[in-house]
């Protein structure tokens, strides 16, 4: 329901992105802080046992929601994604919410960003002010998308590539020690394996409740996988890369956590001091750090110091990316000024840049202020919008597979076809909506409820509530019957009308 017609002429999103960098995209956009640093407070608060179930568990509901994902983006990959999905297949006032939902998530991430870049640099810097080193790193994400999709890309893609190096020697170190080939040799009382894994009360420590916690941190470590679906509109043939990309992710994003896990678990006891240190201030608690350390590394803070602003910066990246085509498609559909639907010559929505960048950035001087209240609802409250935009892709494909059978299609047409449906987004719903609700379930267990974290923490579902109802009031929007829903002009034997 694109409202905004471009002639033959007109400026267009540019197909530049390739397989490559889509994979690359998700596994930079979900591979940050949340494994290298906050893996460590998952382990220390429920041990090793529980750290591996819950990332299991978590990563099954990801599964689910990528396939839902890519079966979607394969058949309408535009920009908007899951804002479109939104509004075709469920309602309109739907999708604009999930649209502004998932603007307001990535347009406050950066700023979070912003802040945690000028932490890390002053390891480096100590005497350097961090608002010199955030205002430096805007301009460079700012410059990074300024000039064409395929510069975002490239970027997306080398980050990631020094991640993944990360992990991957990790893990071999982790082995190596594990076996007794590597390790310090001044550790005397220093004994990687199975004991490490059952010391104390390990593997599960805490029960349930510790559990359901470390779950919500995993969740939000996994986020940023659903990026592949923003980038459909800009990839290449997608068609054939956005299956290909959607088949890779998973299982290497899956295997770099859960193997991670594992080495941390057998490597760290659960109680060690070090581990138990928390928060971006202090490199040295990361379990990388650690198990690099132990391994006779002497460089290895100074290492993870560097791996970890890239993560940072490439997170910024990927958000400014994300919420700038998500502006644009609103723009696009009627749903935001449109202005912000204009692009450059080479198919960049400055306009949409500049104005994500000015709200990142003002939402980052929120945080130099004496009182950080305003800072803090809004680092809470866009905590929750990552888990809506979750549910919308998983009531968007669920709507999407019953119009496509109900209107007369095959499933043998579509370039790719999600497995275990309606199992995989009912079960993918479900999970999510119990990590959301359950985020802060300890306030309300208390002998008094403490409504400031209630509100703090959940203050994102009334906020998207207020969008979709705000909406539908005003526009008098309804539920799209399924014979109603647009799915002619993407059909995958004719090809897109408006490629």
């Amino acid at each position: 329901m694109e409202h905004l017609e471009h002639d033959a002429d007109a400026p267009r999103l540019r197909r530049s992105l390739k397989a490559r960098h889509l994979s690359m995209i998700a596994i930079g956009g979900s591979i940050g802080t949340g494994l290298f640093l906050a893996s460590g407070a998952t382990v220390a608060t429920a041990g090793p046992g529980s750290a591996l179930l819950a990332y299991g568990l978590v990563g099954l509901m990801v599964y689910f929601l990528m396939t839902s994902l890519g079966e979607m983006a394969a058949y309408m990959p535009v920009s908007g994604s899951f804002q479109v999905y939104g509004s075709r297949f469920v309602d309109p006032a739907f999708g604009f919410a999930l649209g502004w939902n998932y603007w307001y998530n990535w347009a406050i991430t950066i700023a979070v960003e912003l802040a945690a870049a000028a932490i890390v640099m002053h390891y480096w810097y100590p005497a350097v002010p961090g608002v010199v080193w955030s205002a430096a790193f805007l301009l460079l994400i700012l410059a990074l998308n300024y000039f064409s999709v395929k510069g975002f890309g490239e970027a997306e893609y080398w980050c990631s590539i020094l991640k993944v190096i990360t992990i991957i020697a990790f893990i071999v170190t982790g082995v190596l020690m594990i076996f007794g080939i590597m390790s310090e040799p001044a550790a005397h009382d220093f004994h990687p394996g199975l004991g490490v894994f059952h010391t104390g009360e390990a593997p599960f420590v805490g029960g349930l409740p510790a559990f359901i916690g470390v779950a919500m941190i995993v969740g939000f470590s996994f986020q940023g996988t659903e990026l592949i679906g923003v980038a459909a509109g800009e990839s290449s043939n997608p068609g054939e890369t956005i299956p290909r990309a959607v088949r890779q992710i998973f299982w290497r994003i899956l295997m770099f956590y859960a193997l991670s896990i594992l080495v941390i678990g057998l490597i760290l006891p659960y109680n060690d001091p070090s581990l138990l240190k928390n928060g971006m201030e202090d490199v040295g608690a990361s379990p990388f750090t650690l198990v690099f350390k132990r391994a006779g590394l002497a460089f290895a803070a100074s290492l993870m110091n560097a791996v970890i602003l890239s993560a940072i910066l490439s997170a910024g990246n990927s958000g400014m990316y994300a919420s700038t085509r998500m502006l644009y498609t609103l723009a696009r559909n009627g749903m935001a000024p449109s202005v912000f639907a204009r692009l450059s010559a080479n198919g960049v929505p400055r306009n949409a840049l500049y104005a994500t960048t000015v709200i990142a950035g003002l939402c980052f001087l929120t945080s130099l202020a004496n009182n950080n209240a305003v800072y803090l609802w809004l680092l809470n409250s866009s905590g929750m919008t990552g888990f809506i935009a979750w549910l919308g892709i998983a009531v968007c494909h669920y709507r999407f597979r019953r119009a496509y059978l109900h209107q007369g299609y095959t499933l043998d047409d579509l370039h790719y076809r999600a497995r275990w449906f309606p199992l995989g987004p009912l079960l993918a719903f479900a999970l999510c909506m119990v990590i959301m609700l359950g985020q802060n379930y300890a306030a309300f267990t208390s002998a008094k409820v403490d409504w400031n974290a209630v509100v703090a923490t959940y203050i994102g579902i009334p906020l998207f509530l207020l969008l979709w109802l705000g909406y539908k009031y005003r526009h008098g929007t309804r539920l799209v019957p399924l014979h109603a829903i647009e799915l002619a002009d993407y059909h995958p034997r004719l090809g897109r009308r408006d490629a």
